[in-house]
């Protein structure tokens, strides 16, 4: 019997509360559905082979390696994945207790760990004296056991009567996938709502990750460009792979962003507010929050303004304090840093276009453009100060 290769089935699930369908290749791991077509990239993948069990998750309440099953053997089963076990404003217990015993440290084995450990306790058959052995199907990189072990002791102690069960928190994950691509585009098919709109936008309190300071003359009249920063539907066709989808009224508005660094492609969804709009001064102050459906988020305090140059231009400033998590966070304040920046002078770029013509700008560079640009720049700086090193080198040794 031959099968095609490229045959699809359809399988139908409930992730962590949330009953979804996905068309998925006969021969596809159950891992491989929940990272890349549910972003559900909290299950780590480490051997592939069932050894390390970083990719432990729940199965109809008992724990399995998510790496070796297919899609297609978990049709009508109930999964909990990491995400499901509790979220950030209302965590489970084991969660709390991994926090307080410092029970991770690069993180990697964190997902499977918290997953088999709350396997051992509901099912009943936890025994202090052999703990060790029993959590000894998850390896741990950084040989950080003693935390971790700690953690499931004491979670042990303070819920004798057994441990509470998951949360089934609904991740940002699905949310975004639901409202960010049609089913026939990501094979997941919701009928659920989209989530409600949070009454206010909220910033992280600590410092930024990144802090954007431009400054960049304008050919445009003053009074143009201002017309350009008032008026948020253009605004925002000029942030390169930005889009707004709605208008929520209150100067509140709903909208999506591409970026692509490298590899990794980060669609975010999510929400800005203008806090603050002086036609006198010609200065505005803006909050923006989004969040991609593999757990990238974003939060910034974006102030920009327009004051008149000598020259008839105009002297546009663009100020914002970026905060970020997730992977987006994961290529470093110096990377981000440089490809926030350009961004923003690309910005200044259309904004300057969209004042001289009245109309949206014609085309904007890729956000991939941009973090090439950074790149090969930063290369070409770390180059320059290695070469006058060499040189300060030579002379010293001539000398």
């Amino acid at each position: 019997m031959f099968v095609d290769a490229d045959a699809t089935a359809e399988v139908s699930l409930t992730v962590n509360g949330r009953a979804v369908t996905v068309a998925v290749s006969p021969r596809t791991t159950l891992s491989d559905v929940l990272r890349d077509r549910l972003g559900l990239t909290g299950t780590h993948v480490g051997c592939e082979h069932g050894v390390c069990g970083m990719c432990t998750v729940l199965l109809d309440g008992e724990a399995v390696r998510a790496c070796l099953l297919f899609a297609v053997q978990c049709e009508g089963a109930a999964l909990t994945t990491v995400e499901g076990l509790g979220a950030v404003d209302d965590q489970h217990p084991l969660q709390q207790a991994f926090a307080h015993h410092h029970a991770l440290q690069c993180g990697f084995c964190t997902p499977g760990m918290l997953m088999s450990s709350y396997d051992l306790l509901a099912g009943g058959t936890y025994d202090e004296a052999t703990l060790p052995e029993d959590m000894s199907g998850v390896l741990c990189r950084c040989t950080g056991y003693r935390g971790i072990l700690a953690a499931v002791a004491d979670v042990a102690r303070t819920h004798p009567d057994g441990v509470p069960p998951p949360r089934a928190a609904v991740p940002p994950a699905l949310v975004g996938r639901v409202s960010g691509a049609p089913p026939q585009t990501s094979g997941v098919r919701d009928a659920t709502r989209s989530p409600e709109i949070p009454a206010e936008i909220t910033v992280p309190s600590g410092p930024p990750t990144v802090t954007v300071d431009v400054r960049r003359g304008l050919a445009s009249p003053v009074d143009d460009v201002w017309a350009v920063l008032a008026d948020v539907s253009r605004l925002v066709a000029c942030l390169p792979g930005a889009e707004m989808t709605e208008d929520l009224g209150d100067d509140r508005y709903r909208g999506r962003a591409v970026v692509a660094l490298g590899p990794v492609s980060l669609r975010f969804e999510g929400l800005a507010q203008v806090e603050e709009r002086d036609a006198a001064s010609r200065r505005m102050r803006v909050l923006a929050q989004g969040a991609d459906r593999g757990g990238s988020s974003t939060q910034a305090v974006i102030r920009l303004a327009a004051d008149p140059s000598p020259d008839g231009g105009t002297t546009l400033w663009a100020d914002a304090d970026v905060h970020l998590s997730g992977r987006v966070a994961q290529f470093g304040r110096a990377l981000a840093g440089d490809v926030s920046r350009r961004m923003f002078e690309q910005f200044a770029a259309n904004v300057d276009e969209a004042a001289r013509t009245g109309e949206a700008p014609r085309s904007t560079t890729s956000p991939l453009r941009l973090v090439v640009t950074a790149l090969f720049g930063g290369l070409r700086v770390r180059g320059r100060r290695l070469l006058a090193r060499i040189t300060r080198s030579a002379r010293d040794t001539s000398q």
